[in-house]
């Protein structure tokens, strides 16, 4: 063992400096005192920890919180179409969010080629994904798209989208509902793709629903040729990287009016 450079009245043991000890005594009467010093201040230390100090760094906020349920309805740009399954933006939001506050389970139920009227793989819609994902504890649903509803009526869009949207509310009635439309690569977006955005902003209106514009926000527009993928329609891993930045900070600012998340048993 060093040295440990302590003399009985040194500043470590609340005196002055070391040389204030003029008469040393007896060898074993030094060494008696300065084992009691040692121990006394062990046992402050002791004491500390014992009263849960903060000699230790506690687990970060998200690391003890309960995760966020999320459902994500969507299409192929949820999929990974274009990239891969664990390139999707759901799947990098659900295991390496931007912000390592968040904390959310992600459940993603998206379906290449569906829509809120158009029927996908696995014969499956915006509607059907809702029936057979969101449960009593989901606290947010994040719809996103879609272009697939493109061609159909405003009116038979719409009525889908209310449809989707009250099966949210039946199912989990305190849940957010998140509506996000389709974006597009140009600044002159077809006039099918603008009906589908309208009928959707109709619908989240009347339902009470969020619903956030990419046409407006200008969603990829300049970057379609880093974000956008061969086909020229899917967002390429760098589009994936980019719409989990925009997606996450939405559902993130929903969180203070999700419902509080249901303790997962043990």
């Amino acid at each position: 063992m060093t040295d440990m450079g302590l003399a009985v009245g040194s500043p470590a043991f609340g005196g002055g400096k070391a040389e204030t000890v003029r008469r040393p005594g007896h060898p074993a009467v030094v060494l008696a005192l300065v084992l009691a010093g040692v121990l006394a201040l062990s046992g402050c230390a002791g004491a500390g920890l014992a009263a849960g100090n903060n000699a230790y760094p506690a687990a970060s906020k998200a690391s003890q919180a309960e995760p966020h349920k999320v459902v994500v309805v969507g299409d192929s740009f949820s999929t990974g179409m274009g990239s891969s399954v664990a390139d999707a933006w759901p799947s990098l939001i659900d295991a390496t969010p931007l912000n390592p506050e968040d904390n959310f389970d992600v459940v993603n139920v998206s379906q290449n080629g569906s829509g809120y009227v158009t029927v996908g793989d696995n014969n499956s819609t915006f509607v059907s994904q809702v029936k057979g994902a969101v449960t009593p504890d989901t606290q947010i649903v994040a719809f996103f798209g879609s272009e697939n509803d493109m061609g159909n009526s405003k009116a038979d869009i719409r009525a889908a989208a209310e449809a989707a949207f009250d099966a949210v509310k039946a199912k989990s009635p305190h849940a957010v509902v998140l509506a996000v439309g389709p974006p597009s690569y140009t600044t002159s977006p077809e006039a099918a793709r603008l009906a589908v955005r309208d009928a959707l902003k109709q619908a989240a209106s009347r339902a009470g629903a969020l619903f956030v514009d990419p046409i407006a926000q200008g969603w990829f527009i300049g970057q379609a040729a880093e974000l956008v993928g061969p086909d020229g329609d899917h967002p390429s891993a760098a589009g994936q990287r980019y719409l989990q930045a925009q997606l996450e900070k939405l559902i993130s600012e929903e969180v203070p009016a999700m419902p509080a998340p249901t303790p997962t048993s043990k």
